[in-house]
């Protein structure tokens, strides 16, 4: 099996429509079709709730962590772990699965914005940065609840843990750390509108937390 057939194995495996699927199967709706009518997690969290964004979320950083993955199945990749080609064909499958999770084959080409499935594939390069993204995330979110600026700070947080902080020397993946961050600031611009103007909506989680903040107020 050649680097060409395990490309298009890992778009079609990134363009596994996790959240659309679920929506139809469910709850006999498109997500789509509702809230910022993008097919990712962030908008499964606001439409659905908290344990359905979860679900969608997990597996689309299992699709981003399978296609990088892939390959494992050609000896000369898995012998030789050091290697300019290897991360070279990592940073291929993966960014394969990515577009298919934003233009799904399966979907009619409309899919997400590709950020979980970005950070699988990170896992699957780097797990040590990918643990240090999750902190990123996972403290912007536990602060603000904004999924958004969230993948957007983390995103950001990438390219500076690989050019500073771990300094790798494969050029290719400094070069692909900042244009990963460029594509989730891109990818984001309607978020970053409504951020800005204050009506970017909240995800659903931590909602016991806010009731008692909004208790404490009104004592």
């Amino acid at each position: 099996m050649n680097e060409a057939v395990l490309i298009v194995l890992a778009y079609l495996i990134g363009s596994i429509p996790t959240s659309v699927w679920i929506s139809k199967y469910f709850f006999e709706i498109d997500i789509r079709d509702y809230g910022s009518g993008n097919a990712g997690a962030t908008n499964t969290f606001r439409i659905l709730g908290s344990k359905w964004g979860t679900i969608v979320m997990v597996v689309d950083v299992v699709k981003g962590i399978i296609a990088t993955s892939l390959y494992i199945v050609i000896p000369f990749y898995l012998a030789h772990e050091h290697i300019p080609e290897r991360t070279k064909i990592m940073i291929g499958l993966g960014l394969a699965a990515v577009l298919g999770h934003i233009f799904p084959i399966w979907a009619g080409f409309r899919g997400g914005k590709g950020v979980a499935t970005l950070f699988g594939m990170i896992i699957a390069m780097q797990p040590a940065v990918a643990l240090c993204c999750v902190g990123v995330f996972l403290l912007v979110l536990y602060l603000t609840r904004f999924v958004s600026l969230s993948s957007i700070l983390a995103g950001v947080a990438f390219a500076i843990l690989i050019l500073f902080i771990f300094d790798d020397d494969v050029t290719l993946y400094r070069v692909f750390s900042v244009l990963v961050a460029l594509m989730v600031v891109l990818t984001h611009q309607k978020n970053i509108n409504r951020l800005i103007n204050g009506t970017e909506s909240k995800v659903p989680i931590l909602k016991y937390r806010d009731r008692r903040r909004q208790r404490r107020r009104g004592e």
